[in-house]
């Protein structure tokens, strides 16, 4: 069974299994595809585990494991959020992994031609007419990290008025898919699951504050057994790897 909060999907479980053998997993909205796959192949090596992943901005996750959500794992696409939790005493600090690094890109259609220079003489604002969609700049990881950057290149002021704040990263990338932003700021690992979209440029990696995901259980998942195994499979397995890899995230050294 998989809840998402891009999608409502409910598949019936046994009340046995789901209490004795269910892991709870809350992920970055960004880690989507690259989890899923994960999940399938440790579906198959272990039957009777049943994963159950809700996947969003991690801001709005961690409010959920803070409000008393029942987790077993948190998955974060900052330091922030997961430190968030740390000090409502939900996660222990020593738990705490950055496992996965990304890098931000601006993009815009297949179709747009829209030159980027990442530099503050750069004048970006007009190199574009529309808006530009990333995460809310406030909350959001993705949209904070943009934030960071737009303010380092001296262009954040330039485009104000024109920037949509959506709930999370996924959300920018689908308002640039559509149309309905020429431009969006997202990870990298976002831009190339896309067939819709292009990468227009990178952002410096000193523009803004390193993009780490940390793994963590939770103290609900540190007496779950089967989530301290799913947790180490994420973190230590090859195939894991070659699948976080795959979808372009960095891994730790």
């Amino acid at each position: 069974m998989k809840k998402s909060l891009f999608f409502s999907v409910c598949l019936p479980v046994s009340l046995s299994v789901a209490h004795a053998e269910t892991v709870k997993i809350y992920a970055a909205a960004s880690l989507t595809n690259a989890m899923s796959d994960i999940e399938k192949i440790y579906a198959k090596q272990h039957p009777k585990t049943n994963l159950v992943s809700v996947y969003g901005a991690s801001s709005a996750l961690a409010k959920q494991v803070e409000a008393g959500a029942s987790s077993d794992i948190f998955f974060s696409a900052d330091l922030d959020w997961m430190n968030y939790l740390i000090k409502k005493n939900l996660i222990n600090q020593n738990r705490t992994r950055p496992l996965l690094f990304n890098q931000m890109v601006a993009i815009s259609s297949k179709n747009l031609n829209i030159a980027f220079k990442p530099q503050s003489t750069f004048n970006f604002a007009q190199a574009f007419k529309g808006h530009l969609c990333t995460g809310q700049m406030e909350s959001v990881p993705a949209g904070k990290y943009a934030k960071q950057s737009l303010i380092k290149l001296n262009w954040l002021d330039h485009l104000k008025g024109r920037i949509v704040g959506t709930d999370d990263v996924r959300s920018a990338l689908a308002f640039v898919e559509r149309g309905e932003c020429e431009v969006g700021i997202v990870y990298k690992t976002d831009a190339l699951i896309s067939q819709k979209v292009k990468i227009i440029g990178t952002f410096p990696a000193n523009s803004h504050s390193p993009i780490a995901y940390p793994l963590a259980l939770t103290k609900q998942g540190e007496q779950n057994k089967q989530a301290v195994q799913f947790a180490q499979f994420v973190e230590k397995s090859a195939q894991a790897k070659a699948i976080f890899k795959k979808y372009g995230f960095s891994l730790k050294s």
